[in-house]
């Protein structure tokens, strides 16, 4: 890997952030993000090699036809309740170019269990850990084609109406969303906690 890419990637993995300002004017074809889509399945480790991660992407009409449906069973769960704060943040999902949708195939942690049955109340927390990096690495690679996106959980109240409309298999767990697209107004100043007080570096010198 050349000086160059190291680069590129620490200054993907310094500057991914939250970006809820998004539009529908991607700098990439989106060709790209299903290329690196592709790509982050293949290469993003998993729990015993498990590739238990599935990915959709969806584009247009498929992209604005989940925040409906989010926003039809929001609305459900909120019945008379003001619903203008989680109208306005939907809104700002469905102005994205698209939104990833993250799942974990249940049949391959059950047979996993079945097959390691002293790890068997692991391999649930493990495909948690499994889909989590699958998440991190497709934020940090959207960062580098200079792609916002944030992260979103409204499973499982969209779960089984989602698998509906987009043909999803019975075995698939919806893990999180993640809505993607032109960056509009960039992520805010980002406060650190002292580096000091969550790291200890032990035998360095010995």
């Amino acid at each position: 890997m050349s000086t160059e890419s190291l680069v590129t990637l620490q200054q993907a993995f310094d500057e991914r952030r939250s970006i809820y300002d998004l539009g529908s004017d991607l700098p990439v074809e989106p060709q790209a993000i299903v290329n690196m889509a592709e790509r982050v399945l293949l290469h993003t480790p998993s729990a015993f090699n498990s590739q238990s991660s599935r990915l959709v992407v969806l584009f247009g009409e498929q992209h604005q036809h989940l925040w409906d449906i989010t926003e039809e069973k929001l609305r459900e769960a909120v019945g008379d309740g003001d619903f203008s704060s989680s109208k306005q943040k939907l809104d700002g999902f469905r102005a994205a170019a698209g939104t990833i949708l993250f799942y974990e195939d249940k049949n391959v942690t059950k047979s996993l269990q079945e097959k390691f049955a002293l790890y068997a109340d692991k391999f649930p927390v493990w495909a948690q850990h499994t889909s989590a990096m699958h998440q991190y690495a497709m934020w940090t690679e959207l960062r580098t084609l200079n792609v916002g996106a944030n992260l979103q959980h409204y499973n499982p109240l969209i779960d089984e109406e989602a698998a509906a409309a987009f043909a999803i298999p019975e075995s698939w767990e919806l893990v999180a969303q993640m809505p993607f697209g032109s960056i509009g107004e960039p992520a805010g100043e980002k406060s650190y906690q002292p580096v000091s007080e969550r790291m200890k570096v032990l035998g360095l010198d010995s």
